[in-house]
């Protein structure tokens, strides 16, 4: 059985997404999450990209134990040193640097020649070994590039000290039989291929990145790159938890596996779907939420008979329980820390009694304490953001024949101020009040809203997306109250854009 490497990208390519950009706090607490998921390797950012970025990294080193951590680099000299900066005090640190290899690009993007191309990629693999041993070398656009020339390519850089050669579908062009085919001929034409790893980074443009990254398995590749939920540039990248169950539950196809914590793939979907609010859409496979659903009469009646006959992944393997009724509001704080363990939480004693206090209040307003809710409690410090503006209390009045108002009451520093404002629903009047209290000159990108589990007694979850001079910022809150929720994710965002303006002043 073949041992297949995760390089995981989510903080990479999967930040690259439209509205997913996270924070270095941010960052860190996905790297936690995908250190006990368990995977190889962990691609913390882009370090010469940008001041948060490099700062993301060196963090991320400096605290995450278990997987490599590896940095992106273009072929250039200032990208790499910069790579190793952030990379430095990592236990186990990779480099990961690419270069286009396509006519297409080398012509429009690049306007160099193949030669050029080629010596620039030697050089800076070159001078990235002379860094750290373990350099990553990928020949951007490779499905669409003249294959004698890819492994050309390839083959002059493992020469040049890369212990890994990605293969890039950068623009998820390719198809299964195709990419596969490719992987082939560069285990049979590059000479040096035995002193390297094959690793595949596909795009899913035409919906076939987790396709092609397990036909590319088939043909000796040994890595996959790919994201949680599948997020990341255009149409996404490979999803990591499709191609992991894919292996898994396929062995007799693949006869090879991973070292994934099966059992960590719904916490890490719903942590990464929480911080970058991109919502996994209810079909998708694995960590949808009819993922496991089953409506048809003969399904059900099948299933009730024996689970097989309709379910190929038994849901327990990655993470999804049977939501069941645990806790209370006269459960005390000894059990709640013993659920909290239970669901792989370590809390500082700080975050305890402040998450304790949340879970009673939200115990007197809800009958049944699910799994579910006591997660969202726990995003909800997921993001430690200095409180410049506290919700102390709302009040709002609606209906059929009145205009909606709405009259918030927070606490700036040590100072409580109060505004009432109408709208055209509660919510727009609440967030006229805030913003009228807060003076902000932030615009509301994106109001999302869910409920967390059944029942009219749901804690409902609201997540938005504020822009203010260039900055964009996401906000998250929880409540059984939806108003409340709004009003609380309204005002987590205006203290991240808060902490911003303090940190560039």
């Amino acid at each position: 059985m073949r041992i297949i490497k995760i390089f995981d990208t989510t903080l990479r390519d999967g930040e690259q997404s439209p509205g997913a950009s996270m924070n270095v706090q941010e960052k860190l607490t996905v790297a936690k999450q995908l250190a006990k998921l368990g995977v190889n390797i962990i691609e913390a950012g882009f370090a010469f990209s940008s001041p948060g970025d490099f700062e993301a990294i060196r963090t991320i080193s400096n605290e995450v134990e278990g997987p490599i951590i590896c940095s992106l680099a273009r072929a250039r000299e200032e990208d790499i040193k910069s790579a190793w900066e952030a990379l430095k005090d990592a236990p186990k640190k990779r480099i990961h640097t690419f270069h286009s290899t396509s006519d297409i690009h080398l012509k429009y993007q690049f306007r160099v020649s193949r030669e050029e191309a080629l010596k620039r990629s030697v050089e800076m693999v070159k001078l990235a070994r002379s860094f750290v041993d373990d350099v990553e070398f990928s020949p951007m656009d490779a499905t669409r590039t003249d294959i004698s020339y890819l492994c050309e390519v390839v083959e002059a850089v493992i020469e040049a000290g890369a212990s890994t050669v990605n293969i890039p579908d950068t623009v998820g062009y390719s198809i299964p039989i195709e990419f596969g085919e490719m992987i082939k001929t560069i285990h049979e034409r590059v000479k040096t291929i035995d002193k390297a790893v094959i690793s595949v980074h596909c795009h899913n443009d035409l919906g076939l990145a987790t396709a092609n990254s397990l036909s590319a398995v088939i043909n000796g590749a040994g890595q996959i790159e790919c994201t949680i939920n599948g997020i990341g540039e255009r149409a996404g990248n490979c999803s990591m938890e499709e191609v992991v169950m894919s292996l898994r539950t396929r062995r007799d196809i693949f006869h090879a596996d991973t070292r994934i914590n099966t059992e960590e793939i719904m916490r890490s979907s719903r942590l990464v779907t929480k911080i970058t609010g991109m919502y996994v859409q209810p079909n998708k496979a694995i960590v949808g939420a009819n993922a496991f659903a089953h409506e048809s009469g003969i399904h059900q009646d099948g299933l009730l008979k024996e689970k097989t006959t309709y379910e190929i992944i038994k849901p327990e393997s990655v993470g999804l329980y049977a939501t069941k009724l645990v806790l209370g509001k006269h459960s005390g704080r000894h059990a709640f820390k013993s659920r909290l363990k239970e669901l792989g939480h370590i809390l500082t004693d700080e975050e305890l009694n402040k998450t304790f206090e949340r879970f009673k209040k939200l115990a007197d307003q809800k009958k049944d304490i699910f799994d579910e809710d006591i997660e969202a409690l726990i995003s909800e410090g997921v993001t430690k953001v200095p409180e410049v503006y506290s919700l102390i209390e709302l009040f709002v009045s609606s209906g059929t024949k009145q205009k909606p108002t709405s009259t918030v009451t927070l606490k700036v520093g040590e100072n409580l101020i109060h505004r009432t404002e109408h709208g055209d629903g509660p919510v727009d009047a609440t967030y006229k009040a805030i913003a009228s209290l807060t003076d902000t000159k932030s615009n509301l990108l994106k109001f999302e809203v869910k409920g967390i589990t059944g029942g009219t007694d749901a804690l409902g979850e609201v997540i938005v997306s504020l822009e203010e001079e260039g900055r964009t910022v996401r906000g998250h809150g929880a409540d059984t109250d939806i108003i409340v929720a709004s009003a609380k994710a309204y005002i987590n965002a205006l203290n991240k854009l808060a902490a911003r303006r303090k940190m560039s002043s």
